[in-house]
């Protein structure tokens, strides 16, 4: 039975999904956890309900990720807040994961960009924001550890104006300098709320609200400059404005500490009354998708090995628009061809549950979906295809061989599934095929990580030899046809059949692209 448009506007109106961003010891897979804590999806810190039989679930599942204390994979967490549901994607922090992040800000609605106050807006991450405010998408800014030393907050507030041309409104201003953090004003309300510290941030923060003429005595000086300072952005105009943030000029920022868990409450509340709900969706033909049109979505990331003991493989995808019900038969749309649902689950982490229903800005894990990729749009109805998740230029490349001859079959099965989960670029030419691949990466670690699964999710050994190519362009068949002619130039194919020349000298190419400008050698940018 069709579902009514008023009721899967409804839903959409229900539902928040945001990313994660920043750099590396920011705090942001602390804070995922605390959202999870002040949600009451977890009853302490790190420690998933009973519904998981007590079982840990932490956004960095993966054996690696763990090991080195950093994030890896991106990550989806569903949850329930204030009778919303709230879909949280948790990124990679570090710079050479930078193309994963951007396939999951293309499913988000909003971002939370998490600073560490010492640091501010670091070198490696800002093409991460930057990324964010090319798509003027909504960002949520948080000034994390400020119970620590760190900057001036005003001097943050111009290094994320001036770095990434986001004006930040804040919403809640801290009382105290970094390091000797009192509190906040939220400039809503007026409200001064006292710091206090948990144990260990195991639980909430307690929140002390204190009238400001009591906060004024007992502050002192450190309340005399807040309030200071709050006066100074009003007078400048650093307020919130909802349209401005909405076209992703404005960012409403908040003060906390996400390892002692305070403002965890009043980001998340942020998010909740902030952050857009789903919207129409821009189609690859420039038309805008109803959210009450009938069910669509596309595949923005693929995952194998989730579940150790199955090998399984998941796409995960966006809801765009309409009412996604398990077992539904959709439309592949690369192929024309149907495709059954029977196998669909929320995700939480590394676990998952059966759904049954999910609607716009729900993100729906299609288990064993072999035949799904990155990019894959489905619908039901009338044909819709979403724009493509394009991949970033390559910045270093590696040659890859099985140490073991004797496992190239599980070698060569690995390199096509980390292929197609886009942990590494993989290129290819007619004469050594899958023997001696050149991997293609934004930076060394993916290479790092495409090693370790493939020995331990599939049992192959690989030697990694560097290469002399330092830059790649994209070509076409006539171009490609002249440069097999040149030296210091390879031609490879990727699998979707794109083809790439490899130089190994930049002012090799310039001279080229100078001699030749007819010739098709294009730079691989994301929008």
């Amino acid at each position: 039975m069709p579902v009514p448009p008023s009721l899967i506007n409804g839903q959409a109106e229900r539902r928040r999904t945001f990313a994660i961003i920043s750099h590396p010891d920011a705090g942001k897979t602390t804070l995922t956890e605390k959202f999870l804590l002040y949600s009451g999806a977890v009853n302490a810190a790190g420690s998933v309900k009973a519904r998981s039989g007590g079982r840990s679930a932490r956004s960095d599942w993966m054996t690696m990720e763990q090991e080195r204390g950093i994030s890896i994979a991106s990550t989806v967490l569903q949850f329930g807040y204030r009778d919303h549901v709230v879909n949280l994607l948790d990124t990679p922090g570090h710079r050479d994961f930078s193309e994963d992040t951007y396939r999951v800000l293309a499913a988000a609605d909003a971002a939370v960009m998490v600073l560490d106050t010492a640091k501010g807006i670091e070198p490696q991450t800002l093409k991460l924001f930057e990324v964010c405010r090319a798509r003027n998408m909504p960002v949520l800014t948080l000034l994390n550890k400020f119970d620590r030393p760190g900057l001036d907050p005003l001097e943050l507030l111009d290094q994320i104006e001036d770095q990434i041309d986001l004006r930040p409104t804040p919403i809640t201003w801290p009382v105290g300098i970094p390091g000797d953090f009192r509190g906040v004003i939220d400039r809503r309300s007026g409200d001064f709320i006292r710091f206090t510290r948990t144990a260990r941030g195991s639980t909430a923060a307690p929140e002390e609200l204190v009238p400001g003429d009591r906060a004024a005595a007992e502050e002192g000086g450190s309340w005399e400059t807040a309030i200071e300072e709050v006066a100074l952005l009003d007078e400048v105009g650093a307020t919130h404005d909802d349209a401005t943030f909405r076209s992703g000029k404005t960012s409403p920022l908040f003060v906390g500490s996400a390892l002692t868990n305070f403002g965890v409450r009043h980001l998340l509340d942020g998010v909740i009354d902030l952050a857009p709900a789903p919207e129409e969706r821009l189609t690859a033909e420039g038309d805008l998708r109803d959210i009450d049109a009938p069910f669509s979505g596309f595949v923005f990331k693929v995952q194998a090995n989730m579940d150790k003991s199955h090998r399984d493989r998941v796409a995960f995808v966006r809801v765009n628009s309409g009412h996604f019900e398990r077992g539904m038969t959709v439309t592949h749309g690369p192929s024309g061809k149907p495709f059954s649902t029977k196998y669909a689950a929320s995700v939480f982490g590394d676990e998952r549950e059966t759904i049954d229903d999910a609607y716009p800005g729900d993100i729906v894990g299609l288990v064993n979906a072999s035949g799904l990729q990155i990019g894959d749009t489905l619908y039901v109805d009338g044909c819709v295809e979403f724009p493509p998740i394009p991949r970033f230029e390559p910045e270093v490349f590696s040659i890859a061989r099985p140490k073991d001859v004797s496992r190239f079959k599980q070698f060569r099965r690995g390199l096509s599934q980390l292929e197609q989960e886009g942990v590494v670029q993989v290129l290819r030419d007619e004469q050594s095929g899958d023997v001696s691949p050149v991997l293609a990466a934004v930076g060394v670690m993916q290479f790092e990580v495409f090693a370790h699964r493939l020995e331990n999710e599939f049992g192959a050994i690989v030697e990694l030899s560097p290469t002399a190519y330092t830059v790649a362009r994209r070509t076409d068949a006539a171009t490609a046809e002249r440069l097999k002619n040149i030296g210091a130039v390879r031609v490879m194919s990727s699998d979707d059949g794109s083809l790439f020349a490899l130089f190994e000298s930049i002012y090799r190419l310039q001279r080229l692209q100078n001699e030749n400008p007819d010739w098709c050698l294009e730079r691989i940018v994301p929008s």
